[in-house]
């Protein structure tokens, strides 16, 4: 459907990256006597390399991007996924590189190697941007492709949200057949009933079908399939099933047999290591800057009341695990005995509200200057080095809010779970923390480490502001 991801784009693609690296490194090579001079480094007036050089590093660079999944149109639709993947690649392509000039060049220049990586990424990044852009103000007659979904349901109304995002790729969805022309009300465009699809096909030209039925209508996907099957329309079926997906669903081949899986990790192997060095070096890093922070809040509270300096409480973690949360402790010793102070029935449908109030009768002097300025998380630090948490993700919950969870709360469990993230970001406090899930489960629906970056760069402004922390 996405005719920019077709073949002919990744060998397009494949013979771009070529051609930019071999100008990357002959660029590298014509401004290195001209970049300042470092210490310890050798003074460099003229460059030769072999010519084998201009063949073996752009094929590396090529191979690394195949092998890393650069030119497969699943990985790259948003253009967040196609700079991480990108990212990565050059990366690995980079060690790989370097590995071969250590064994078989070693009187390649380290600051030439270095300039050669900054120039090469910009001009493989910069030529993928330039196009997406292009895509976005290019609208041509050729490379439209014209949709039409059958069915305007839940189902059918988020693949038609998928068409307007998409719109730059040259998707136009035309409109939506629905056996209940009411929802025109709606302001949707339903151009006849399910009945009319081969007619309606014909009228606007029609080149792809989504048949986006509820389960209940599944009988007629053969009966649709006939009818076009003398069109030259490619027809398409998005199965009702993905509701019970609990992150994303994918197709896999078994013996030539489709299945839908509905238990997808929510992040590949290689954004878990990203993710999971991203933690460790960051983690590292932040413990020994605040050490004497921790050290100075440690010896307030034990001044201000009876009791442990440390917290620890169980909490449910990535895939329902429970492990125990460190905290700084901000409440009387007994605070959890007396938990119905902050809970309430909710009238509409009787479940259970958890919302932390500003007046907690339960919070000490110290425990209220930590929870306000959100010091009292630091020791969350130690869960992250552990491997229990993340610097990013969705809050971990008490196991009694857990219980009270629908199944599509339990999404926000697929992913580590995090000292912040999308979630405190947009309000803290200020939601019921048992209701709104709807954050972290986006945040766990769109997650790139681009979107961990933001959120830590955003925290601390939010911090500052205090605003719905107590």
């Amino acid at each position: 459907m996405l005719r920019r991801f077709s073949i002919n784009y990744a060998i397009f693609s494949m013979g771009s990256d070529a051609v930019l690296t071999f100008l990357a490194l002959t660029l590298s090579v014509t401004i290195r006597p001209y970049l300042p001079q470092f210490p310890y480094l050798v003074p460099v007036n003229e460059i030769v390399l072999s010519q084998a050089l201009y063949l073996i590093i752009p094929a590396v660079w090529v191979l690394t991007f195949l092998l890393s999944s650069v030119y497969d149109p699943k990985r790259i639709y948003k253009i967040t996924d196609e700079v991480q993947t990108i990212v990565i690649a050059e990366a690995i392509a980079s060690l790989v590189c370097a590995g071969i000039l250590y064994l078989g060049y070693r009187e390649f220049s380290r600051w030439l190697f270095a300039t050669f990586v900054v120039i090469n990424t910009v001009l493989i990044l910069g030529w993928r941007v330039f196009l997406r852009v292009g895509f976005n103000f290019w609208r041509s007659p050729a490379r439209e492709r014209r949709v039409l979904i059958v069915g305007a349901g839940k189902t059918g109304l988020s693949v038609g949200l998928m068409m307007q995002n998409y719109q730059w790729t040259g998707l136009n969805l035309v409109g939506y057949l629905d056996d209940d022309l009411a929802k025109k009300e709606d302001g949707l465009r339903i151009l006849g009933n399910v009945n009319s699809t081969r007619q309606v096909v014909e009228k606007y030209n029609i080149q792809d079908v989504v048949i986006a039925l509820p389960q209940r209508a599944y009988g007629q996907i053969n009966e649709l399939t006939i009818t076009l099957h003398d069109l030259p329309v490619h027809v398409r079926v998005v199965p009702d099933y993905f509701s019970l997906a609990l992150y994303r669903a994918s197709v896999d081949d078994f013996g030539g047999i489709p299945m839908i899986n509905l238990r997808d990790p929510a992040l590949n192997e290689v954004q878990r290591l990203v993710k999971r060095i991203f933690d460790l070096v960051f983690g590292t890093i932040s413990v020994a800057f605040l050490l004497p922070i921790v050290i100075v809040i440690s010896l307030l509270i034990k001044l201000d009341s009876k009791g442990p300096v440390i917290f620890r409480q169980e909490r449910v973690g990535e895939n329902g695990r429970i492990f125990r949360m460190f905290k700084f402790r901000t409440m009387v010793p007994d605070a959890d005995t007396h938990r119905e102070i902050i809970t309430e029935i909710n009238p509409h449908n009787g479940q259970l509200l958890f919302k932390k109030r500003p007046d907690d009768p339960r919070i000490t002097h110290i425990g209220r200057f930590l929870r306000r300025t959100s010091m009292d998380e630091l020791p969350q630090l130690f869960n992250v080095l552990l491997g229990d948490m993340s610097l990013v993700g969705p809050r971990p919950e008490l196991p009694w809010l857990v219980d009270q969870y629908e199944p599509w709360q339990r999404k926000r469990f697929a992913v580590p779970q995090g000292m912040t993230g999308w979630w405190q970001v947009n309000g803290r406090s200020d939601k019921p923390l048992h209701l709104h899930t709807e954050d972290d489960i986006y945040y766990v629906q769109n997650y790139s480490i681009w979107m961990d970056i933001y959120i830590l760069v955003k925290t601390p402004w939010v911090v500052l502001r205090g605003k719905g922390a107590y």
